[in-house]
């Protein structure tokens, strides 16, 4: 995800599994009687300023499969709207499950991570929905380097990063790539992480095989995604893979602010002036090849 602003300190402390910032307080434990609004499966929502929210998720239950959880228990019904807010719960019922918000972390990338080794194992989920997504991916890159733009969590570029890839993450988000460059060395991963609006990296052209912009066009407008474009094709020595959801509507929950259709994706590729290809696999892709 490559955002506008950085709103999130992922590594901040949450003492006796309370989590306060200045829109949101997330509580792990019962839920306190009275100015209960909405109570479903895992959260309690709370009536009151800032929205507070009440959980018993515990460093078990973190994995990507919160995502999940909080779009079609409190996003979907309408209890809560927007991407920012979406950011600061996640964050908030994470930091509340360990007193250390490192460990916290590392148990929510592990369990992430040995869920997406596991097909079937939990149908439905946001892990189940990206697999095939990472799977694709990765089949697709070509050569020994790699920079994923936009990388969020950076769980393709751990991935990469495990099967032997020199592997660079790059977001906008200084939380998220403290986040990354700290739970990395924890998993036995090596990846280097740059904070960069995709559409400006510092990096030398043509300094990596491939670079990725998976499932990142569709949270920035137009314009801003060519210059993205422009930069993946100016980085990479060998090729470029965008990936994108196929969407009817774009879906806030997640901060996606437009859909992208083949004919987009086409129109992109010829721009570059070099070889492409569009196709589909749960999804959009144009690989762009030098």
């Amino acid at each position: 995800m490559d955002t506008s602003q950085d709103i999130l300190s992922p590594l901040r402390s949450a003492p006796g599994g309370v989590y306060r910032d200045d829109c949101v307080t997330v509580i792990r434990g019962p839920a306190p009687p009275g100015r209960e609004i909405a109570h479903t499966s895992h959260f309690t929502v709370h009536a009151g300023e800032p929205l507070a929210i009440t959980h018993q998720l515990s460093v078990d239950d973190l994995d990507e499969d919160l995502t999940g959880l909080l779009r079609t228990e409190l996003f979907e019904p309408g209890w809560v709207r927007g991407p920012e807010l979406f950011e600061r719960l996640f964050t908030g019922i994470v930091l509340t499950c360990a007193d250390d918000p490192l460990a916290a972390w590392e148990a929510f990338y592990r369990n992430t991570i040995r869920q997406e080794s596991t097909p079937g194992a939990r149908p439905g989920g946001a892990i189940e929905e990206f697999r095939p997504v990472h799977d694709h991916a990765v089949e697709l890159v070509l050569g020994d380097s790699v920079h994923e733009l936009g990388s969020c969590f950076g769980f393709l570029a751990l991935r990469l990063a495990a099967q032997g890839l020199d592997v660079t993450a790059s977001d906008l988000s200084v939380g998220t790539m403290q986040l990354l460059g700290a739970v990395a060395p924890r998993l036995g991963a090596r990846v280097a992480t740059v904070v960069a609006d995709a559409g400006h990296v510092p990096a030398a052209d043509r300094s990596v095989d491939t670079v990725l912009a998976v499932h990142l066009l569709e949270h920035i407008d137009t314009e801003h995604g060519r210059r993205v474009l422009d930069e993946a094709v100016r980085l990479a020595d060998r090729r470029v893979i965008v990936g994108v959801p196929y969407e009817d509507v774009a879906d806030e929950t997640f901060g996606h602010v437009r859909t992208i259709g083949p004919a987009d994706l086409a129109e992109l590729g010829a721009q570059t002036g070099l070889c492409f290809e569009v196709h589909e696999h749960h999804g959009g892709w144009l690989v762009i090849d030098r």
